[in-house]
C-alpha cells in the first residue's frame, strides 16, 4: 500500500513538471535555443567582439621578436609607426573565420590593369610575371617610372602569392596597388600553371620550389641593374621567399622583404589543419582548390602522378602525397614538409626581413612560428598580433583595409631611405666582382666549355680576350700569341700574376697578329689549353696551385705505384748488370 502510494506521488510530480513547462511560451524556448547555439557560434567560430567592446575598441598592441643588438630594428623597424601601435579588427568581422572567409569571397579589392610578361625558365617552364607601375596607378603619361631602360632606378617588389592564388587574388591586388600608389614599381610572379598560363615543362611548383625565385629575380637584376629589389611574399609564397633568402644567404639581389603569414613548418601545420572541424573545412577548401589547379594540367599531371589519388583527394595532404611528393621525388609527405619547411632557414638569412603573423591565424598556426630562430638572427623583425586572420586583418568600419599593408609599406619605405639599401648595393657590387674574378674558387664544379674555357658550373661569363676579339676584330691567332708570351713571363718572373689593360693587350694583339700570319693554322687543341691556362692565371694564381694539388693528390695513387714501379726495374737491371759482371 506505501509503495503504491509513493509510485503514485512520484508520477504526479513529474505531470506537475511536465504541465509547467507547457505553461512556459514556445518564443521562450526559441529564444534559450538560440542563446545555446549563439554561445556555441561563438565559440565556434572564435568571435572577440565582446572582448573588444570591454576594452573599449582600442585593439591590441603589436608584439616584435628580434635581438637585442638588431641594427635592423634599430634603424628600421624602430621608425615604423604601425609596429608600435594597436591593431583593432572590423567590429562586424571579429573572427578569424570571418575575416578569412570575407577576404577570399569578397575582398574589396581596388580596380587595376596589369601589364603581363611571359619569362621563360631554363628548364622551359613558362611563368606570368604582372606588372603593375607606378605611372599606371597616377594616370602619368610621361611615364614617370618605366622600367624599359637599364637606367630605371625606381625600386622594384617582387611579390610572390600563396597556394593556388595569382594576379587576380583580392589580398595580392591591395597589396601591388599600396605599393604602386607611393610611387614604386610591383611586379607579381605568378606560380607555374596559375595566372592563365599553361604547364609548358615537367616542373610544378611545391611549398619549398625557389628555383623559379632565383630566375626571375636574377631576370630582374640584369635588365635594371640600378633598381633596388625588395620582395614580398605571402601564405605558401612567404614560406618559398624565407627558405629562399636562407638558401642563398647573402648572396641575393634582394635588399629586403617581408614575409607575411608563413607556415612555418609545414608538418606542424599539416597536424593542426586536420585536428578540429574548423580547421578541417579550411583543409577541404583548400584541397578543393588543388584538384581545380590539376584539372587545368591533366595531360601532364596524369603522366606524371597518380591521377586516381588526385581526383580523389579530400585534404591538402592526400593531394601532396599523389601529385607534390611523387612530383618531387620525395619519398613520403612528411620528409616533403620537413625539407620545404621554412623554418629551418630563418636563421641564415642575411638581409633585412620583416614577418607579420596573427596568433589566431586559422590555418597558419602559432605552433609553427620559430620564435627562438627569429630572436636570433639580427636581420629578423617578427611583428605578431593577438587577431587577424589568415592575410586579412581587415580594420574600420567598412573593412577596406588591409592592417599588415601599413608596416609593409613602411618598413620597406625606411629601409629605401636608411643606409642599408647603399651598403647593400656596395656589398652587391663587391660580391658581383669576387664572382667573376674568383668564379673558379668559388664554383663546387669546374666545367670546360667547347671553346677551352674554364669557369665555375652555371656561371656564364664572357672573357676579356672573347670581348677584345668580337669588339676590335682582331683574329683570335693573334691573342693566342699573345697568351703564350704572357705565361712564358709569368714562368720567368714568378712573382706577379699578368693583368695587362685593355690598351697594351690590344697594342699585342695587333702586334702578334702583323708578325705572326702562320698562326691560323695552330692546332685547336693547343690554343684551347693556352686561353684555359692563361684565364686561370688572370683570375687568381691561387687557383692554379689549387688545381694543381687537385690533380696532384688524385692521381698519385695511379701515377706513384707507376713511378715506384719503374724505379723497381731500374734498380733490378743496375744491380743485375753488377752481378753479371762480376
Amino acid at each position: 500500500m506505501e509503495v503504491e502510494c509513493a509510485y503514485t506521488t512520484h508520477s504526479s510530480s513529474y505531470d506537475l513538471l511536465l504541465q509547467s513547462l507547457l505553461l512556459i511560451p514556445i518564443s521562450h524556448y526559441l529564444l534559450a535555443i538560440s542563446l545555446v547555439f549563439l554561445t556555441f557560434l561563438y565559440n565556434f567560430v572564435e568571435f572577440h567582439f565582446f572582448e573588444d567592446l570591454l576594452n573599449g575598441f582600442r585593439g591590441d598592441s603589436v608584439s616584435l621578436t628580434y635581438n637585442p643588438g638588431s641594427d635592423v630594428y634599430e634603424g628600421v623597424a624602430s621608425k615604423c609607426p604601425s609596429l608600435h601601435g594597436r591593431y583593432l579588427a572590423t567590429p562586424w568581422l571579429s573572427s578569424p573565420h570571418l575575416q578569412t572567409a570575407f577576404l577570399n569571397f569578397f575582398g574589396n579589392p581596388p580596380v587595376l590593369s596589369y601589364k603581363r610578361q611571359l619569362f621563360h625558365a631554363q628548364d622551359g617552364g613558362t611563368i606570368a610575371l604582372d606588372w603593375l607601375m607606378a605611372s599606371d596607378v597616377f594616370g602619368d603619361a610621361s611615364g614617370m617610372s618605366r622600367t624599359d631602360t637599364k637606367d630605371c632606378t625606381t625600386p622594384i617588389v617582387v611579390v610572390i602569392p600563396g597556394l593556388t592564388s595569382d594576379s587576380a587574388s583580392p589580398y595580392v591586388k591591395h597589396l601591388v596597388f599600396k605599393i604602386a600608389k607611393h610611387g614604386w614599381n610591383v611586379v607579381l610572379s605568378n606560380h607555374r600553371g596559375l595566372g592563365g598560363i599553361s604547364m609548358t615543362s615537367d616542373c610544378f611548383y611545391n611549398a619549398g620550389w625557389t628555383m623559379d625565385v632565383r630566375e626571375v629575380v636574377e631576370y630582374l637584376h640584369q635588365k635594371y641593374p640600378k633598381a633596388p629589389l625588395y620582395a614580398v611574399g605571402t601564405s605558401i609564397g612567404a614560406n618559398v621567399l624565407v627558405k629562399y633568402l636562407g638558401e642563398v644567404g647573402d648572396d641575393t639581389h634582394f635588399v629586403g622583404a617581408a614575409a607575411i603569414c608563413s607556415p612555418w613548418d609545414l608538418l606542424i601545420c599539416d597536424r593542426f589543419i586536420s585536428r578540429r572541424l574548423v580547421q578541417r573545412l579550411y583543409d577541404k577548401a583548400l584541397a578543393i582548390g588543388l584538384k581545380g589547379y590539376a584539372q587545368l594540367h591533366k595531360t601532364i599531371l596524369s603522366r606524371l602522378a597518380d591521377w586516381e589519388g588526385i581526383s580523389k583527394s579530400r585534404s591538402v595532404r592526400d593531394f601532396d602525397n599523389y601529385a607534390t611528393r611523387v612530383i618531387g621525388k620525395f619519398e613520403t609527405v612528411d620528409t616533403y614538409y620537413r625539407h620545404c619547411s621554412s623554418a629551418s632557414f630563418v636563421g641564415n638569412v642575411s638581409i633585412p626581413l620583416l614577418c607579420i603573423s596573427a596568433l589566431d591565424d586559422p590555418v597558419c598556426t602559432r605552433e609553427a612560428i620559430p620564435w627562438d630562430e627569429c630572436r636570433a638572427n639580427k636581420n629578423v623583425v617578427l611583428a605578431t598580433t593577438r587577431h587577424g586572420g589568415h592575410l586579412a586583418f581587415f580594420e574600420g568600419i567598412t573593412a577596406s583595409h588591409l592592417w599588415w599593408l601599413n608596416p609593409v609599406h613602411e618598413f620597406l619605405s625606411v629601409l629605401h631611405g636608411n643606409s642599408f639599401v647603399h651598403n647593400r648595393k656596395k656589398k652587391i657590387h663587391n660580391s658581383i666582382s669576387l664572382t667573376r674574378e674568383h668564379s673558379i674558387d668559388q664554383g663546387p664544379f669546374v666545367s670546360f666549355t667547347e671553346d677551352g674555357m674554364v669557369s665555375a658550373m652555371g656561371n656564364e661569363e664572357t672573357s676579356v680576350i672573347e670581348n677584345i676579339c668580337h669588339d676590335q676584330n682582331i683574329p683570335e691567332s693573334g691573342v693566342e700569341i699573345t697568351l703564350e708570351k704572357d705565361i712564358r713571363g709569368l714562368t720567368e718572373q714568378n712573382s706577379e700574376t699578368h693583368v695587362g689593360s685593355v690598351d697594351s693587350s690590344l697594342q699585342s694583339a695587333k702586334d702578334a697578329t702583323s708578325s705572326i700570319n702562320g698562326s691560323k693554322n695552330q692546332n685547336d687543341i693547343t690554343s684551347h689549353l693556352r686561353r684555359s691556362m692563361d684565364q686561370v692565371l688572370r683570375h687568381n694564381r691561387i687557383s692554379l696551385w689549387l688545381l694543381a694539388y687537385i690533380a696532384i693528390t688524385t692521381t698519385w695513387p695511379f701515377l706513384g705505384s707507376a713511378i715506384i714501379q719503374s724505379f723497381k726495374k731500374k734498380f733490378r737491371n743496375i744491380f743485375s748488370g753488377a752481378g753479371l759482371r762480376r
